[in-house]
């Protein structure tokens, strides 16, 4: 399962964020530090499901009106306070929270309500846009110091035995979950020797390496709240912004589980089920004016933005039932895999299993019923059969 993590200054609604796309119960409260150990959760992407084709009474029953939800890892970590990668706050305990992480959502409080630090300093008193860089800078300079911790070292290998500097790196930032693919793509911006690079040129390659493997969304968080003048500051960067207001999902999915409303995360609206008393009916009504007015609470985008925007995933679906898109016991459109755009049949063999990759024969398109070979290139929404000697 791929990993998103979510990360930010204390304060500023992770743990929030968190609760509204897992529903897991974390500690939520208005002071830094709410969270000490990173928190892992299920949350999930939203994707069309294609059992809609199959017609009535041939649902998959795994979808929502027509709405898949694939799952995927989230990590709420620690709050992180300006030079983090020094020490400051909970240090790199935060940093080594992310390794796993393919993708950051920066949960940023848009309201100005909260300092550097975290410490809450009322809404508009502090400016969102201090925020901005400071997350990156930190990935940033904790990548440069793995590196930089046994750099000459390295560097008197390669010129005393005069081996390839890639697999070195490559070994040295593995924990951090940079990749050789991530590597070869900053030697290759970088376009010099790195046996002869400065102290600057290593941080520029930090720099690079972070791009690479920590790619990054913002979520501008409390926005309901947030001085319009801040709104619009954030929303001009250029940057990926989402507005958010994880509060309002919080209480959309908690409604939605008490079965008072009806309501799928990523919707601009819900279906009130139940009669309410006068002030719960009020403070609904409130979040569909949030609605209304912002598209959505933004959580779901967010996470689905990050994942098929940012990671450039897509989603595929399984079968074994080329004709009635099920497995082997009828399970209608059972599973949805997510792939790199740009992965082929082959891949998603070698997804569902090394044995089915490894005898792979062919795959065939379940809507078309068209052969595809094994370096066809997988499109979103993809309904294949694979076919192999086991």
């Amino acid at each position: 399962m791929l990993s998103v993590g979510l990360a930010g200054k204390p304060n500023a609604g992770k743990s929030t964020f968190f609760k509204a796309a897992t529903l897991a119960e974390v500690e939520i409260a208005n002071y830094p530090f709410t969270t000490i150990d990173a928190n892992h959760g299920v949350s999930f992407v939203r994707v069309p499901c294609p059992c809609k084709e199959l017609g009535a009474g041939k649902e998959c029953g795994r979808c929502q009106d027509g709405v898949r939800y694939v799952p995927v890892e989230l990590i709420d970590v620690a709050g992180l306070v300006p030079d983090a990668h020094l020490g400051k706050g909970l240090g790199n305990e935060f940093l080594d929270s992310l390794r796993v992480a393919e993708a950051v959502i920066h949960v940023l409080d848009a309201s100005g309500s909260a300092d550097a630090e975290g410490n809450p300093v009322g809404v508009g008193n502090y400016d969102p846009m201090k925020d901005v860089e400071f997350l990156k800078h930190e990935i940033g300079m904790w990548l440069y110091g793995i590196l930089n911790r046994n750099w000459e070292r390295l560097m008197r290998r390669v010129r005393a035995e005069g081996i390839k500097v890639e697999p070195l790196i490559t070994e040295q930032l593995a924990g951090a979950g940079v990749s050789d693919q991530h590597v070869r793509w900053a030697l290759s911006v970088m376009k010099s020797d790195p046996a002869k690079w400065n102290e600057d040129e290593l941080k520029r390659f930090a720099v690079l390496l972070r791009d690479a493997s920590k790619p990054m969304i913002i979520a501008a968080n409390k926005v309901d709240v947030a001085p319009p003048e801040f709104v619009e500051r954030l929303a001009a960067l250029d940057e990926i912004v989402v507005p958010t207001s994880a509060a309002a999902e919080v209480a959309l999915r908690m409604a939605d589980k008490s079965g008072a409303i009806k309501y799928r995360p990523g919707d601009a609206d819900f279906e009130l089920v139940k009669d309410l008393s006068g002030p719960q009916k009020a403070g609904l009504e409130k979040i569909r004016a949030i609605l209304a007015k912002m598209g959505g609470t933004g959580v779901q985008e967010c996470i689905d933005r990050a994942v098929f925007e940012l990671l450039d995933y897509i989603p595929v679906f399984p079968v074994e039932d080329e004709g009635k898109w099920t497995d082997r016991n009828g399970v209608v459109l059972p599973d949805a895999y997510l792939m790199k755009k740009g992965s082929t049949t082959k891949d998603l063999a070698y997804r569902i299993h090394t044995d089915i990759g490894d005898s792979f024969l062919f795959a065939l398109d379940a809507r078309t019923k068209m052969r595809l070979g094994e370096k066809h290139e997988l499109k979103a929404g993809d309904v294949i059969k694979i076919v192999s000697t086991k």
